[in-house]
């Protein structure tokens, strides 16, 4: 399926982990998955988890203010507890917490309403359904997956039916998340567990389409994903093809009551425009309480990368990826048209911002926002190497506080020296 356009230019993303993990502020799943807790304390959380302040209308209204496009939220994580009323066995918060109701509706409807996409999050495992341990077969990545209590049988033997009633119970509620949601986007996780056989993924793959054709599906689908996912650290190299950076406002996806290790707004606008100047987009999660409050330093944090966004939207929406690595020393964007390069400046200019072999003149450059026009020029050159156009400096007053933006207007569409010279 080609990838959906809207996806590609929606370069922003809010990730939210929601689920009864924010109660007692332990990692998601994994705090009984690695034994940082019992599992039948994990499990007591679900007892306190209320939902009691959960808005999802100020939640999609802030995303939109962050200048977010689309919004994810964990559906389901591995832990096996489902944010709706699943009519499938297993855990969910309309049943088995003082919630008592389904939290996925009221997010769908919000984030719709406020014109943006609709992402759900779906773990392939659940570490506390009955029927998941089974014998992993090979393609499973990680070598815990093929040892750990939860995921294996106690006897170490394969009780295939077990495992398709397993793969009914995941099927079964894809389908009502694609039945009763029609989400725009599919974001799946937990797959290191498991080959793609074993997962019966073209299957899954088909279901979804069935019902929505258009369901864009992360990398966590194996071969029937559209983009890929790198996680909390920003690649060297863009990977190839459609791509998203998911990355943690502070150390949590959840929360995590004592994680006040806040990226910057500085920070955050480096990260964005790192990865959509190398064609990605990038996934800003969140970890609302256990009653549904975003904690207002991470909200601080959306609306100050939002407010850098509107300022500069020419650079980010509408664009691809700017110049490869070596002919600008910060990100950059490049329009639709290739006629006009963002150049992204987090940090001060001294003098001059130079462009190194670009063959395409320069009509003219000015700083995005204020509009003021600066001067350039371009010094050497030989033969087919261009010389460097040297750009002035805008002064202080012409200075963004996070990031200064120069929109540099080509007379043709964008050419590019990519020789080592005369040798």
């Amino acid at each position: 399926m080609p990838m959906q356009p809207w996806f590609t230019d929606a370069k922003l993303g809010i990730f939210i982990h929601y689920g009864i993990y924010a109660v007692d502020g332990v990692p998601e799943s994994w705090a009984f998955y690695s034994g940082q807790v019992t599992r039948e304390r994990y499990l007591a959380q679900l007892d306190g988890f209320t939902a009691a302040h959960y808005d999802p209308e100020s939640w999609a209204a802030l995303f939109a203010r962050a200048g977010a496009r689309y919004a994810v939220l964990t559906a389901r994580h591995h832990d096996g507890v489902a944010l709706w009323d699943s009519g499938h066995d297993g855990l969910d918060v309309a049943r088995h917490t003082p919630a008592g109701r389904d939290l996925v509706r009221g997010f769908v409807d919000a984030v719709r309403g406020a014109g943006l996409r609709v992402g759900l999050y779906y773990s392939h495992s659940d570490w506390n359904h009955p029927d998941y341990a089974s014998v992993s077969y090979p393609g499973s990545r990680e070598e815990h997956s093929r040892t750990h209590p939860l995921v294996v049988p106690v006897d170490g033997r394969e009780d295939p039916a077990a495992w398709r009633r397993y793969l009914a119970y995941r099927d079964g509620q894809v389908a009502e998340l694609m039945d009763r949601y029609r989400p725009d986007l599919l974001w799946f996780d937990g797959e290191w567990e498991r080959s793609e056989e074993q997962w019966g993924i073209d299957a899954l793959a088909e279901l979804i389409s069935a019902s929505g054709p258009d369901t864009v599906l992360n990398a966590r689908m194996l071969s029937r994903g559209d983009y890929a996912t790198p996680e909390q650290g920003l690649p060297v190299r863009a990977p190839d093809g459609p791509w998203e950076l998911c990355l943690t406002v502070n150390d949590s996806w959840g929360h995590q009551h004592a994680d006040g290790n806040h990226k910057s707004v500085r920070q955050l606008v480096r990260y964005f425009t790192e990865t959509i100047g190398m064609g990605g987009n990038l996934l800003l999660g969140v970890g609302p309480r256990e009653d549904g409050t975003i904690p207002a330093e991470q909200a601080e944090r959306l609306e100050g990368l939002g407010a850098w966004i509107a300022r500069h939207d020419a650079a980010v929406h509408g664009t691809d990826a700017g110049l490869p690595p070596g002919h600008h020393h910060s990100p950059s964007t490049l329009s639709a048209d290739r006629r006009t390069l963002y150049l992204i400046c987090p940090d001060i200019p001294r003098e001059y911002v130079a462009l190194k072999g670009l063959r395409t003149p320069v009509k003219r450059v000015s700083v995005l926002g204020s509009g003021k026009e600066l001067g350039h020029h371009v010094t050497g050159g030989h033969g087919e190497v261009p010389g460097i156009t040297w750009i002035d400096a805008p002064g202080a007053a012409d200075l963004d506080e996070y990031a200064t933006v120069l929109a540099v207007e080509l007379s043709d569409d964008l050419d590019l020296y990519r020789g080592r010279g005369r040798q």
